[in-house]
């Protein structure tokens, strides 16, 4: 396929990510901030119009105000906090990559631990988490932390796989909910909730499960992979209010893929990527942490929530750090 140049910023692939106007927005990025080491988990907070961010090796996580720009502290001695999501009742979800769990922060600034073994052992290190509309929290588990010092700490598996987890509502029990992965990263649910994204950042591929009722996963399929881009490793997915998906890939920028897996366009990005997430007042400003760098790009796309579109948060409040 022949790609085709538009802006700089925007590399196009197939006629479909114009016509969604996909290249409708700003024509560069804005750097809102530099200085971190390797930026991780933006999440956005509607009612403070604040960005949380994990700077992972400095263990802290940042906050930038969207009236002021202002860049500051939220969290020191942060557990190398890695992905950051929020609950149904606007909670801070956040995998503690070097404490090697899963925790809630609740309104009054305490946190909650919600997961850190698996049958008695300790996870590797939570990478990113995903929440549905029946309070269930869902989380990979690669083992990034563990492997050096720079991330976490250096250690060995207990658990001996890679795998993705679900934490149960009401018992709060942790089950396997899919394994067999290389190094599970990214999660993102469908709009309906009937299938799970994950991206396989060893595997180079993402990789798209159907959700039971019951709220088990389905046997696992290829969405998309690394052979039309073979530098591709993928990292975060999030999905746009049209149900294109979007993923941040580590050394090719941003890839923009259509419901069928096409790869339909590209964003242009001059540091490594490591997540995206959609903010701003119109959920249209897509949010772009990159190895040293937060960027943000205001498109001619509306992204989904967090919790799912068009379920907001009962009291989407910022906790006390």
């Amino acid at each position: 396929m022949t790609a085709e140049r538009r802006l700089p910023l925007y590399e196009c692939f197939d006629d479909r990510f114009r016509s969604g106007r996909c290249t409708v927005g700003d024509e560069r990025l804005e750097v809102l901030h530099t200085g971190c080491r390797w930026a991780e988990g933006p999440v956005y907070l509607p009612a403070w119009r604040q960005l949380l961010w994990s700077d992972i090796p400095n263990d802290r996580m940042l906050r930038w105000d969207e009236e002021s720009g202002a860049v500051s502290v939220f969290r020191r001695e942060a557990g190398h906090t890695n992905g950051n999501t929020l609950d149904r009742q606007g909670r801070l979800i956040t995998c503690e990559q070097g404490n090697r769990r899963v925790t809630r922060t609740e309104h009054d600034g305490t946190r909650t631990v919600l997961a850190d073994r698996w049958q008695g052992k300790r996870f590797n290190s939570p990478n990113d988490a995903a929440v549905t509309s029946d309070g269930a929290i869902w989380f990979s588990d690669p083992d990034f932390g563990i492997t050096s010092d720079y991330e976490g700490h250096r250690a060995e598996s207990e658990i001996g796989a890679n795998n993705v987890y679900r934490i149960d509502p009401a018992t709060g029990r942790v089950t396997v909910a899919a394994d067999g992965f290389g190094a599970p990263n990214g999660l993102v649910f469908s709009a309906d909730e009937r299938q799970l994204f994950v991206s396989d950042t060893r595997a180079g591929c993402i990789r798209v499960f159907p959700v039971r009722e019951d709220g088990t996963l389905g046997e696992g399929a290829v969405f998309a992979d690394a052979a039309e881009r073979p530098e591709a490793r993928f990292d975060n997915l999030r999905f746009d209010a049209d149900g294109r998906l979007w993923a941040a890939v580590m050394n090719d920028g941003v890839h923009c893929y259509d419901p069928d897996g096409t790869l339909i366009g590209r964003l242009d990005v001059p540091e490594p990527v490591a997540n995206i997430a959609w903010g701003g007042a119109k959920r249209n400003r897509l949010f772009i942490t990159a190895t040293t760098s937060l960027y943000s790009l205001v498109t001619g796309v509306t992204g989904t929530h967090p919790t799912g579109p068009g379920r907001r948060p009962a009291a989407d409040t910022l906790p006390r750090p």
